[in-house]
């Protein structure tokens, strides 16, 4: 059984004893936690809350709402929801905060309480410390029974949301009608099977294959949309003569395509194309994790823009798009973040704004996913001694190659040319991730194999 406590949320699996898995004493111990940081910070006894389709989500969210509940908080229910869509909700409600009950991409015994302040917002470092920190503190104050907080269930997210991305100047609804699209969806019967298809029709799509989407938790594959678990669709793009594929994952902020040949566009490359798309039309800057493709620098600087890199995870790129008022932004995971709509990872909007750029390049997908640069990701991780000094470790490679153009902003990341390696050290066991780009998957492999040979050639590893 596993917990992690991250700053912007609880993850486990779901089961086992207390502190050991996502149980229910640590659903209601977290929750109550964050409850007591809503109203701490804000003053605000209300929070939005959704889940996916997950087979522990109903549990789940019993528990949560009503430890709310007892904290005197009322609580907005958009049932079953994408993160975005709540993401959306938490301003809208004009709420204290967010949770959403989902574990993204992990397989169906895992859950999750996705933590966002009252901006619909990741919680970041500081906020999530003192939601751990409320935590361990068994003092809590519970509302009487005069003050306990109420329930509203509310449906009426999936249209607003789309009515949103609707509205998005960019969003050309004419063009996709006019390409009059053959498209097939895989929404690993989750939340997807229930807000893809009317985003689609709404956007002019009539021709749409689904492939799992019931939302009734059964994960036919491993839910990350990865190449190796999207045999089903690439076979069903090729049957039916598809002109995409559309893969999203369990809470439908991560986003890829299949090309009309059933190959894959790339899960890095989702991002590369909606941005080239926003800075045809919107000249600015742009942001992605370090371990994103370099693709997108390429392709803000043939637009004029800038290009910065920030630390992993969502809260680090939401804070640096706002830092370089960046137009578009996310992660090479197929996370597209928008901030003419919100600031987070949203599948919905990336596919209207994909569909609209494909529509007036005229091209077919897999000529579109041609037309950028072609880079290769190699991903390694080298497991060390117990008690090894992996700090330590990284500042030598760090010493080794100080002359090349380098960050230390998370881990490690050394650039060579047009080539690059990023080192970053798992928090939880003795292991070093390495990601690696190059023109070539054997000039990244070859990359990957000479920073591990240098790692284990230091002495005491």
């Amino acid at each position: 059984m596993t917990l992690i406590k991250s700053i912007s949320g609880i993850r486990g699996t779901i089961g086992g004893n207390a502190g050991d898995g996502l149980t229910p004493a640590d659903i209601v111990k977290y929750t109550a936690a964050y409850g007591r940081w809503v109203i701490e910070t804000t003053r605000n006894r209300k929070v939005v809350i959704g889940r996916d389709a997950r087979i522990s989500g109903q549990m789940v969210n019993h528990l949560v709402t009503g430890t709310l509940m007892g904290l005197g908080i009322s609580v907005t229910d958009l049932g079953l929801s994408t993160t975005p869509t709540v993401e959306i909700a938490v301003p809208d409600e004009q709420a204290g905060g967010g949770i959403i009950i989902t574990a993204s991409h992990n397989p169906k015994q895992w859950n999750a309480l996705k933590l966002l302040n009252f901006k619909g917002e990741f919680i970041n470092d500081d906020e999530g410390k003192r939601v751990l920190e409320l935590a361990e503190d068994t003092n809590w104050q519970f509302a009487g029974v005069d003050n306990l907080g109420k329930v509203t269930n509310d449906d009426s997210y999936l249209r607003k949301h789309i009515d949103k991305i609707l509205a998005l100047p960019l969003i050309d609804i004419t063009a996709i009608k006019a390409a009059d699209f053959k498209v097939v969806i895989d929404c690993v019967n989750s939340t997807g099977g229930i807000f893809l298809p009317p985003l689609l029709n709404a956007l002019g799509v009539t021709q749409i294959e689904e492939l799992y989407c019931v939302p009734n938790g059964d994960f036919p594959h491993e839910p990350e949309p990865l190449p190796e678990n999207l045999t089903a669709i690439s076979a069903k793009v090729l049957e039916v003569k598809a002109d995409l594929g559309i893969v999203v994952d369990p809470d439908v902020d991560r986003l890829c395509f299949v090309n009309e040949d059933g190959s894959m566009f790339g899960e890095e490359y989702t991002l590369v194309a909606i941005a080239d798309y926003i800075l045809q039309h919107t000249p600015g800057n742009t942001v992605s994790n370090l371990s994103s493709t370099r693709a997108l620098r390429d392709v803000t600087g043939n637009h004029g823009g800038t290009y910065e890199a920030s630390a992993v995870g969502e809260v680090n790129v939401v804070t640096k798009m706002k830092a370089v008022n960046a137009v578009i932004g996310g992660e090479g995971n197929g996370g597209i973040i928008y901030p003419e709509l919100h600031y987070g990872r949203d599948a919905l909007v990336g596919i209207a704004l994909f569909l609209s750029h494909l529509a007036k390049s005229k091209k077919t997908i897999s000529a579109l996913r041609q037309a950028y640069p072609a880079y290769y990701i190699s991903k390694n991780k080298i497991t060390l001694k117990e008690g090894m000094d992996i700090d330590g470790l990284l500042k030598k490679v760090e010493a080794k190659y100080q002359q090349q153009p380098y960050s230390t902003i998370d881990g490690l990341k050394i650039e060579f040319g047009k080539k690059w390696v990023h080192l970053r050290k798992s928090n939880t066991e003795p292991v070093i991730r390495i990601y690696t780009e190059s023109d070539s998957m054997q000039s990244a492999d070859e990359l990957a194999q000479n920073i591990i040979d240098d790692i284990q050639n230091y002495p005491g590893n």
